[in-house]
């Protein structure tokens, strides 16, 4: 009786055996670059128009859409500087900018003593920065010379002047005297 048992349960084993196969087997992992490259694959032409007319309308279609888009900065834009002027924020070119000169960003503003004015319409400014060290507290007091730009040749040696960040003038001049604070003694 113990023979019988295993023969009567071999064919039912084979059967479900021959079941299993017809499951779908799991696709291999691909690399994240290789599984990429077959999804555009799936997705075949659809990505690209293929005739110059379809390109053309691609064309079309995407330049109205950055105009509108353009548009709705430019609107937002107005709207704001508009919402600025109305709060009493107007801004105005820097003091002193010659008409021929663009506007552009907030040029610096530094006031300087003069240390030289012997050349002709250029002033050397020597500027004094005074802080105090972040984490030690002591006073650091450190110097720059800049050539400034004194186009009526107003500013003497030892006149406190205020001077404006300005296109380059010269191989040094960078910038432009606005006005003289205090005359020398």
């Amino acid at each position: 009786m113990a023979d019988e048992t295993p023969e009567t349960e071999a064919p039912e084993a084979e059967a479900a055996v021959e079941a299993a196969p017809e499951a779908p087997a799991p696709e291999p992992q691909l690399p994240p670059k290789e599984a990429r490259k077959q999804a555009r694959q799936r997705q075949g032409s659809s990505r690209r128009p293929s005739s110059p007319e379809e390109r053309k309308a691609l064309r079309a279609a995407k330049a109205a859409a950055r105009r509108r888009r353009r548009e709705q900065e430019k609107t937002r834009a107005r709207e704001a500087r508009e919402a600025g002027r109305a709060a009493g924020g107007e801004r105005t070119p820097s003091e002193g900018t010659p008409a021929g000169e663009p506007h552009v960003g907030n040029p610096q503003v530094r006031t300087g003593t003069v240390v030289s004015a012997k050349a002709d319409k250029t002033i050397t400014v020597r500027i004094e920065v005074v802080r105090r060290h972040r984490r030690y507290g002591k006073v650091l007091r450190s110097t720059q010379t800049f050539h400034a730009h004194d186009e009526r040749n107003d500013a003497g040696a030892g006149d406190l002047v205020r001077v404006v960040e300005s296109r380059p003038l010269s191989r040094t001049k960078r910038w432009r005297m606005v006005e003289v604070l205090e005359r020398a003694k």
